[in-house]
């Protein structure tokens, strides 16, 4: 190897980049105060950006650890996750107890991105995978910079690999804790529109979260003070004036010019850069040409015994030939001294696409040979990437074809789904043309995983080209290529068409289910039912299992009954038969849920117990992460929120623990469920927000919005109901309904519209769900819509607007009621409820109504229910009138105050302030002075009856109304009326609604005696 070497292109006076330091240096310190930095810094190349890291990072590591990682070029292939590995490499070896302290216990999963941790896990693949390995890497950086601030620089973004691109989107979006300051840069003339990074800097623009910075060029003053210093004395004016004009500012044409120029050589050059990039290259004697094309076809990096064993020179030639390019500036030695790189990326492409065809060909093959005759020659984590990089450069099929292959397994074992998907593609291409005795001798047991042998030996059968689209399919679906895994599926099933395999196509039918769905175009079934028919009459096989276990499990979310039952009892009975366990444990869980849903409560829920502790033992954590969910939400069906709380709670501790992100996510909505029925609505709100954060698929997210818009309805913030309603529909989509989200949207969006006096919208969110029936388990979700809808109609029943089809929509709500199950007595506490809301839409509720849904909420864990019946039973008695009636009634009242004080339940508290003003109740001073709205018309001079008055004659009541809602008698109602017509001025009760309108006194919000929720 060599010693240091002079050279005297580059300044050693830092030139400018003042604003951007000081950036650099803003955001460090922020980092130091524990708030995690993003930082995306682009530039045109040549421009100066690594010379701005250098700086930035040499000031840097003075208070802080700054690991650097810079993406590999290999030929046209990156290497996967290249940058990260690098920097986790140097986070280590600079924090090692740190790193071990974080890393430990998810050593194999992230062993992926970093093997020195040891073999990565074995383990199922599945959709979850890459955002799993994501999660436990964002975490291991918080972990790791909680005490120590870190710098994390990665460089060179432009050669990311997918998969790399995927992982630094999900730190920027993720990150929230942490002394840590994430540093990226970019080529930015090397992103056109149709570059793979262009998309994902539009993506990151988009968050308030990432600063990015656009390095520009010198100007003329620092082009003058950067020559000044690479020739250690003041240019001529004219001299810099014209490298100026040349370089248009680029510090690294600067650099170039200026010592062509030094050196006599500036006045004949042609006009091109890239010539001039040249120029220097073709001054070096022949053998250090020679080494310069073949470092520039090794990749961004070649260590030094790789280039010896490809240049075939002997040690001294070599080693003249390297310190002659290293001395011209062009080659630099690595940091750990191990090989070379071009000083500049520029001059390395230059020298690469000066190679002749032939040449390049010529080079990869000798790469290619060396490394198979020493695979030592490179590390150990990259060496099977760049065979299949040189082979392929190399054109020789017969070669390329089982090292292309090859490097798609180390893709899929290290979750870069996207390349492993590229690599295939490769392979396809490259099926045809390679022999038929290579290709014979190729093993599925090998190469795929994904598709299930179904009989055959995959050690002894050749592997066929439908193996190598199974595998395509699969990473595309894995990697979020799912356009390019849909046409791979399409050509699949028509090439089946020539050649029928009914277990085959029925397995890419089932991959196009999941593919259709996840693309939001159906919700999967016609697929699914291919899938079906494709398997029906045919003996039992892990793929047959799979269709009727996907099938059962489709349908419990979409139409559960007998169909889907009986599906999940064959498919349990099939895995069984075929031995695949993880099919059965899926189908089993789906199992025990139709029961619950069907009625067999025990038994269904003893059958998901067991399921979980059978993922736990055997390490099944996907199946584990979806039996925490489904468990807890069946118990939570049963109204048994009380026992659901803490299993959710320790399921997103195992959730966290594994990546399951969107297990989760699941579970924080379910978990926010439970705590709203409990009455700790704190802690519920906290769940769902942190359910809306980012996860690998929309559809979770969907659920904790749902939850904050029930809150907020609840709460009276309608607003923020109708807020997060709408980003629950939009996280849901249309293409995919099910009654689990259609029934809940349509509960919450009915309640806005009641609450807003938009009786008709109410109905018709009502009679949509109503003209698509409840499906058998479905009672759960619609019983509450159900009950909103009787609450609605009762609101309403006073309103001229709302009595066109007022019989019919209240004759459907009973009729609905009939037809759900009340196997529990949560259900049977709302049965009682909404026929009681029903009998109050028609004014002939009574207290013998409403005591009995007290007596039922009374005993369920369900206090915001209980507080919202007890004003209804009080409400009832205060009408029958009686001292015995109004005392129960106020200690009724006093109990809801304080529940929905306790909860900050806005809308009940205002309900019960509005009927013990009503019924001129005291409940105590300091309930009425936070209960009673504020008293908008007292500078009129109305009374408090007088405004009780004035905002039912705002509404539209007649006399009898108002004295009905106010317990007075129409004559003295009149009376108040004539009143305020004096105090307002005015000669009409229209006038007076006007008048009452104009100067905003009553908010449409307040012109009703209801209870959102």
């Amino acid at each position: 190897m060599l010693g240091p070497v002079e050279t005297r292109s580059v300044s050693p006076v830092f030139v400018g980049r003042t604003d951007e330091l000081d950036t650099l240096n803003d955001k460090l310190a922020r980092a130091r105060a524990g708030e995690p930095q993003a930082l995306l810094l682009g530039g045109e190349a040549g421009v100066g950006k690594t010379r701005l890291v250098e700086e930035f990072a040499t000031a840097a590591a003075r208070h802080a650890v700054v690991a650097v990682g810079g993406c590999v070029e290999i030929g046209a292939d990156g290497l996967p996750f290249a940058p990260f590995s690098t920097a986790l490499r140097a986070l280590r070896d600079a924090l090692p107890e740190e790193f071990a302290t974080a890393a430990r216990g998810q050593e194999e999963e992230l062993a992926r991105l970093l093997p020195d941790l040891g073999e990565a896990g074995a383990g199922r693949h599945d959709e979850q995978g890459m955002a799993r390995l994501f999660e436990l890497t964002a975490r291991l950086l918080e972990q790791v910079a909680a005490a120590q601030p870190v710098v994390l620089v990665l460089e060179d973004l432009h050669w990311a690999d997918a998969s790399t691109r995927h992982l630094l989107a999900y730190l920027f979006r993720t990150l929230r804790a942490g002394r840590l300051l994430v540093l990226a840069s970019y080529r930015s003339d090397d992103i056109h529109r149709r570059h793979p990074l262009r998309p994902l800097l539009a993506e990151l623009d988009r968050l308030r979260t990432v600063r990015r910075i656009e390095l520009a060029r010198f100007t003329r003053e620092e082009v003058g003070r950067q020559i000044a210093g690479i020739l250690a004395a003041e240019p001529d004016p004219a001299r810099v004036d014209e490298i100026f004009e040349r370089s248009d500012g680029n510090a690294f044409f600067v650099e170039e010019l200026a010592v062509a120029a030094s050196e006599g050589c500036c006045t004949g050059l042609t006009d091109s850069l890239r010539d001039l990039l040249l120029v220097r290259v073709e001054a070096l004697p022949e053998s250090a040409q020679r080494v310069a094309r073949i470092v520039a076809e090794g990749g961004s990096t070649v260590e030094y015994r790789l280039i010896a064993a490809v240049a075939g020179l002997s040690e001294d030639d070599l080693i003249e030939a390297l310190r002659a390019a290293v001395g011209a500036n062009l080659l630099t030695a690595t940091q750990a001294g191990d090989g070379y790189r071009f000083r500049h990326s520029l001059v390395r492409e230059a020298v690469a696409d000066d190679l002749l065809p032939g040449e390049r060909s010529r080079l990869n093959r000798r790469y290619a040979e060396a490394l198979e005759a020493d695979p030592a020659l490179v590390p150990a984590d990259a060496r099977v990437m760049r065979l299949a990089s040189y082979w392929y450069q190399a054109h020789d099929a017969a070669k390329a074809l089982p090292a292309v292959l090859d490097a798609s397994v180390v893709a899929r074992r290290r979750h870069a789904y996207t390349e492993q998907l590229g690599l295939l593609e490769r392979a396809m291409e490259l099926w045809d043309s390679a022999p038929e005795d290579v290709r014979s001798a190729l093993r599925p047991v090998d190469y795929t995983e994904v598709y299930p042998p179904c009989g055959c030996d995959p050690a002894s059968t050749p592997l066929r080209y439908l193996d190598l689209m199974a595998e395509a399919a699969v990473a595309g679906r894995f990697g979020g290529e799912r356009e390019r895994a849909l046409k791979i599926t399409k050509r699949a099933l028509r090439l089946l068409e020539d050649d029928p395999d009914p277990l085959r196509a029925a397995w890419f039918w089932v991959q196009r289910s999941r593919l259709v769905q996840a693309q939001a175009r159906g919700d999967g079934w016609q697929e699914l039912g291919t899938a079906q028919d494709l398997v029906r009459g045919l003996p039992p096989s892990e793929v047959h299992a799979e269709v009727l276990a996907l099938a059962a499990g489709w349908s419990m979310l979409h139409r559960p009954g007998p169909e889907a039952f009986a599906a999940a009892e064959r498919a349990v009975e099939y895995a069984r038969m075929v031995g695949a366990r993880h099919i059965e444990l899926h189908a089993r869980l789906t199992l025990g849920g139709l029961r619950v849903d069907s009625g067999d409560y025990e038994t269904g829920l003893a059958e998901m117990r067991q399921v979980l502790r059978d993922t736990l033992a055997e390490g099944v954590h996907d199946v584990a992460g979806r039996a925490y969910v489904n468990l807890p939400s069946e118990l939570q069906s049963v109204g048994r929120d009380r026992e659901a709380a803490p299993l959710l709670r320790e399921g997103i501790a195992f959730a966290r623990r594994y990546g399951l992100l969107d297990s989760e996510i699941w579970m924080r909505g379910n978990l926010s469920e439970a705590l709203y029925s409990l009455g700790q609505w704190a802690e519920a709100a906290e769940a769902a927000t942190r359910a809306t954060g980012v996860g690998h698929s929309a559809k979770p997210r969907g659920a904790g919005a749902l939850r904050l818009a029930h809150l907020a309805l609840a709460r009276g913030d309608l607003a923020e109901a109708a807020r997060q309603l709408a980003a629950a529909r939009a996280h849901w989509g249309t293409h995919d309904p099910m009654p689990q989200q259609s029934l809940p949207l349509a509960r919450v969006a009915l309640g806005v519209a009641a609450e807003e006096g938009r009786i008709g919208d109410a109905r018709a969110e009502l009679l949509r769900a109503l003209d698509a029936g409840f499906p058998p388990g479905t009672h759960r979700y619609g019983w509450p819509l159900l009950r909103a809808a009787a609450t609605a109609e009762a609101e309403a029943r006073t309103l001229p607007a709302a009595q066109d089809g007022r019989a019919e929509i209240l004759d459907r709500l009973r009729e609905a009621t009939r037809t759900l199950a009340t196997g529990v007595p949560l259900w049977q506490a709302y049965d009682h409820w909404t026929r009681a809301e029903l009998r109050r839409a028609e004014a002939t509720d009574t207290a013998e109504d409403w005591s009995p849904v007290v007596t039922a909420f009374e005993c369920l864990d369900r206090p915001y229910e209980l507080a919202r019946v007890r004003h209804r039973l009080a409400a009832a008695l205060l009408a029958a009138g009686g001292d015995a009636e109004r005392d129960r009634a106020v200690e009724l009242l006093r109990l809801a105050v304080a529940v929905a004080a306790h909860l900050d339940a806005r809308s009940l508290a205002d309900a019960v302030a509005r009927l013990a003003q009503r019924a001129r109740l005291t409940l105590t001073r300091a309930s009425r002075e936070a209960l009673a709205p504020a008293d908008p018309v007292a500078a009129l001079g109305l009374t408090s009856r007088e405004r009780d008055v004035l905002r039912l004659v705002s509404a539209g009541r007649t006399n009898r109304q108002i004295a009905e809602e106010l317990f007075i008698s129409p004559k003295t109602a009149s009376v108040h009326v004539s009143n305020i017509l004096s105090k307002l001025g005015v000669s009409g009760r229209g006038e007076a609604a006007a008048t009452a309108h104009r100067l905003g006194l009553f908010p449409a919000e307040t012109l009703t005696a209801g209870t959102a929720g």
